[in-house]
């Protein structure tokens, strides 16, 4: 069943859409993350325009962030305090990620940036992930206690130290402030929740514990997101409503089922699965850029 949608001018099957959907919801409830780092690369594979693509794919991130971060809620694994602070940054990163992306747009140069801005970060991402998870599980399979997965670094050094509680932490306010700045930044460039950067940089940098990462993650996303969104609605009109509306349909459903599946598996399990999904679609995009197209002409130009 084809639908012909509105502001990407193109036709694109019903049923597609809705799994794609469905597939990106699971993924924000299995692994905390807003799931535009999949479903943006995708909607440019079944030929929606990069910058409806992006602006869409944020909005796609508010509907299955929502149904994520209200399980975890459920479960009381939602840092509040922590996600304020990292909302605040992402909020600032997203107004000047929107100024780059509207720049790139009229220069001509937002489809290769962004392709190129998915290889680098997801493949980069993706390869530490799968490191990192991987050395975890050889350490539970020889029976080697773990030492403290994070350890006072220069981040504990820096000033406006608070206490986030459901975290069991003391630190700096600056670094989750930078790390929310980065994340809004991806967002109104990339189309993309940024819970593949933020995921790793809670755990890692910020030194918190896995069972409030992913509703904390989710917190945040939702609200970036969703300002991206009409950021973009409001700048370029990229958003397309119908578009949106099947793909958050699907996504809603999947947030729910990849929920219950997350409570089952292991952290290092999650992790792994999630690295080995990012480098796939950064090795496909890659492809894409370096293969010769069968037509070298685009039908779509930006602002026209």
């Amino acid at each position: 069943m084809q639908i012909y949608l509105p502001i990407a001018e193109v036709s694109v099957n019903l049923f597609l859409l809705l799994g794609l959907g469905g597939m990106v919801g699971l993924l924000s409830g299995l692994f905390g993350v807003g799931g535009g780092f999949l479903i943006t690369p995708l909607l440019f594979f079944i030929g929606i325009p990069p910058t409806v693509a992006v602006a869409t794919g944020a909005n796609q991130v508010v509907a299955s962030s929502v149904s994520g971060v209200l399980a975890q809620f459920k479960r009381k694994a939602v840092d509040v305090p922590m996600g304020i602070v990292l909302l605040i940054g992402g909020l600032v990163g997203s107004g000047l990620g929107i100024w780059v992306f509207n720049l790139l747009t009229e220069l001509g140069q937002i489809d290769l940036v962004v392709q190129l801005s998915y290889v680098v970060f997801l493949g980069s991402i993706g390869l530490l992930m799968l490191q990192e998870a991987i050395r975890a599980m050889q350490r539970d399979k020889k029976g080697v206690k773990r030492g403290k997965r994070h350890t006072h670094i220069w981040v504990h050094k820096l000033p406006f130290k608070v206490k986030f509680r459901a975290s069991g932490l003391y630190i700096s306010l600056i670094p989750p402030l930078l790390v929310g700045v980065i994340v809004g930044i991806l967002a109104a460039i990339m189309g993309v929740g940024g819970g593949f950067i933020m995921v790793p940089a809670m755990i890692y940098l910020l030194g918190m514990p896995t069972k409030v990462v992913i509703g904390t993650s989710l917190f945040q996303i939702l609200f970036v997101s969703a300002f991206t969104t009409m950021l973009h609605a409001i700048t370029n009109q990229s958003v397309d409503v119908l578009l949106a509306l099947m793909l958050i349909v699907g996504g809603v459903i999947g947030a729910q089922i990849g929920s219950r599946l997350g409570a089952r598996l292991k952290a290092e399990q999650l992790r792994i699965l999630l690295a080995l999904l990012v480098i796939a679609v950064a090795v496909k995009l890659g492809l894409d850029l370096l293969i010769r197209p069968k037509e070298l002409f685009s039908l779509f130009a930006g602002g026209l």
